[in-house]
């Protein structure tokens, strides 16, 4: 039988771990995840965006801390890793959500030092996270593990060979870890959000309204996602009500990909 928890408290006792947490879509998740009863630990390379998100949720009253953390560094997702477990007993939700978009351009005009950098923060970073708290997880409760992917990882798009690559690396990650970890309690599915209204999406060259009004006519429902409802669905993987889920990609994105 499935474990109950009280309305509006679908985390309780649990502790979360959230990468990219200053960003729009994991300061999101963050506080819905406290406001559903986790412990959430923060971690970001911006020390002054992730400080920001975990003082939001302190605010509030909420149990939180925040470690800076270079997830494309193996030492630095080790520590925030043993950081959590020495502080909280355990990790039992990861949500890979450190991401970086890069240059938008064709890919025989992309350098080699944007393609690293894409594929160390967006892949490597997912990958040496996964890793750890997996490890954590196996010598506890178990636990999920929610990727943050893209639309991009499943359909093909101009100027953005480095970041679609990595995001389909993502997904093949999820499926692979998913396999492995089916029968040890350990549950790893993947969003992939659509166009969200973010600093991410929206910023330098997107910055106009023309853009976005393009972006919402390519989505069915006319217009961009919001940071909060990524949130909800990884509220949905991390909880006991998506207990019998693992190795979904499930596209959050406005009915994109349906086209």
């Amino acid at each position: 039988m499935m474990p109950t928890q009280a309305a509006g408290m679908e985390l309780a006792g649990k502790v979360a771990v959230i990468t990219g947490a200053g960003g729009a879509i994991g300061a999101a998740t963050a506080l819905l995840f406290a406001r559903e009863g986790a412990t959430v630990v923060l971690a970001d390379i911006d020390d002054v965006a992730g400080p920001r998100a975990a003082g939001a949720l302190a605010a509030e009253g909420h149990r939180c801390r925040y470690v800076s953390a270079d997830v494309s560094r193996e030492e630095d997702v080790a520590t925030l890793i043993a950081a959590t477990v020495h502080d909280y007993g355990t990790v039992d939700v990861l949500f890979n959500n450190a991401g970086v978009a890069g240059e938008h351009v064709p890919t025989a005009q992309l350098d080699r030092s944007t393609w690293d950098r894409i594929i160390a923060v967006n892949l490597t970073g997912t990958f040496l996270a996964t890793k750890h708290a997996i490890g954590a997880m196996l010598a506890g409760r178990g636990g999920a593990v929610i990727n943050n992917a893209s639309i991009l990882g499943l359909v093909g798009e101009a100027n953005h060979p480095a970041y679609s690559a990595a995001k389909g690396g993502v997904i093949q990650l999820t499926r692979a870890a998913a396999i492995e970890y089916a029968r040890r309690n350990v549950r790893v599915n993947c969003i992939c959000p659509g166009f969200v209204e973010t600093p991410l999406l929206l910023d330098g060259q997107h910055a106009d309204a023309a853009r976005a009004a393009v972006l919402k006519v390519q989505t069915p429902m006319h217009r961009l996602g919001q940071p909060a409802e990524i949130a909800q669905m990884a509220l949905f993987l991390a909880s006991n009500r998506s207990s019998f889920l693992t190795g979904a990609i499930i596209p959050v994105d406005g009915g994109y990909v349906a086209r």
